[in-house]
């Protein structure tokens, strides 16, 4: 469990995504906490192509940035697998104009990891990502994001801030806590276009 949840869970499938099948991480990809069974169906019936890659979230995901340049942070490494169909069904989408919507930066990160510059495309791919996105970075395997609200200075916010723009997620950031909405793993999710 991350840091901040300080006591047992009543139920420990609630920090379980319903589509997890290995049990190798050492925290849940918690954006998708807010994904059941029915609302995948209901989105797969409304033509939306679901497609699966695997990232080992370490317990350093939770290690927040300590350098004032968050550039000098040593980002950890973090195992993930992109299978061949996830890689051809993303190609797919975006040769027919369609977007791909990552759920959660773990799938972020795998997603950009294996994707081939030289070849235009996302590719098959496993092994070991040390991909530290931070604002500047240009996206190429990705482009929305669903993810739940993170803490200051972690890499998390930081790839969020990559995504949609710091000043805007700082806006969305103080009008979410003015709103009273939720944070962290057990939190409110953001759909970033």
């Amino acid at each position: 469990l991350p840091p901040y949840i300080t006591g047992p869970l009543d139920d420990p499938e609630l920090y379980q995504t319903v589509y997890a099948t290995e049990e190798r991480s050492a925290a849940a990809p918690t954006a998708g906490l807010h994904f059941t069974p029915e609302l995948l169906e209901r989105a797969e019936a409304a033509g939306v192509r679901l497609a699966r890659v695997e990232l080992d979230v370490g317990l350093d995901t939770f290690r927040p940035v300590t350098e004032e340049d968050p550039e000098r942070h040593h980002i950890h490494t973090e195992r993930y697998r992109v299978p061949e169909r996830t890689a051809a069904a993303v190609n797919e989408a975006r040769a027919a104009g369609g977007r791909v919507v990552a759920v959660g930066t773990t799938a972020v990160r795998a997603l950009e990891s294996a994707f081939d510059e030289q070849a235009g495309a996302l590719v098959a791919a496993e092994g070991m990502t040390g991909l530290y996105i931070l604002p500047g970075f240009s996206f190429a395997a990705v482009d929305a994001l669903v993810t739940n609200f993170h803490v200051p200075r972690s890499t998390l916010l930081m790839m969020v801030s990559a995504f949609a723009g710091r000043e805007l997620v700082m806006r969305a950031y103080a009008a979410a806590i003015e709103e009273r909405y939720r944070m962290l793993s057990f939190g409110d999710a953001m759909l970033i276009l």
